[in-house]
C-alpha cells in the first residue's frame, strides 16, 4: 500500500514537474529513498539530508541547541525549523518535507508523546503544513506509515489545488 500511495504521488509531481527535497531524522532516508525507486525520482527528487542525531540537526540545519532543549529533538518546532533551514539549501524545491518523531523507545516520549508520534512538516509553494500523527507498531510499520502519511498528504494538497 505504501508503494502505491508513493507512486501515485510521485506521478503527479512528475505531472506538474514539481521538484521535492526532504530532511529526515527518525525516518533516516527511507522517505527519500521510497520516492528514489520510482520511475519519477529523475524528474521529481533534488535530494535529501538526514539529520538522526539532535547534534547535527544543530550542526548541519542550524536548528538553535535552545530550541532542542526547550522542545526536545522530536517535537513540532525542532521540525519546523528543520524544514525552513533545508529549504534554503534546496531553494529548488517545489515541495520541502521534514520528519521527526519516535520510533522506538529511548527517546523524548511522554504520555503526551508516545512512542509512533511522528511529526511531518511540509513547505508547500503557497502553504506550510504541520502535521502529527500516532503511528502503531515497530519501527519499521511507524516509519512505512510515515512515509504513505507523506505520500498521501502530498498528493491531496496537490489535488486540492487543482480542484480550486
Amino acid at each position: 500500500m505504501t508503494e502505491i500511495s508513493v507512486l501515485n504521488c510521485c506521478a503527479l509531481l512528475a505531472e506538474k514537474k514539481l521538484k521535492i527535497a526532504f530532511t529526515e531524522s527518525a525516518t533516516a532516508g527511507a522517505l527519500s529513498v521510497a520516492f528514489a525507486l520510482t520511475p519519477y525520482s529523475g524528474d521529481i527528487l533534488l535530494g535529501s539530508i538526514v539529520c538522526y542525531d539532535a547534534d547535527e540537526k544543530k550542526n548541519i540545519l542550524n536548528v538553535p541547541q535552545e530550541l532542542i532543549d526547550k522542545h526536545t529533538p522530536e517535537s513540532s518546532e525542532v521540525t519546523t525549523c528543520m524544514a525552513v533551514n533545508a529549504k534554503k539549501m534546496f531553494n529548488k524545491a517545489d515541495i520541502l518535507v521534514a520528519v521527526t518523531g519516535l520510533t522506538k523507545s529511548g527517546g523524548s516520549e511522554t504520555e503526551d508523546k508516545p512512542v509512533g508520534t511522528m511529526y511531518i512538516d511540509f513547505i508547500f509553494p503557497d502553504y506550510h503544513l504541520q502535521v502529527k500523527e500516532i503511528f502503531l507498531g515497530n519501527s519499521h510499520q511507524i516509519v512505512h506509515q510515515t512515509i504513505k502519511k507523506t505520500a498521501d498528504i502530498i498528493t491531496a494538497h496537490l489535488t486540492k489545488t487543482d480542484e480550486n
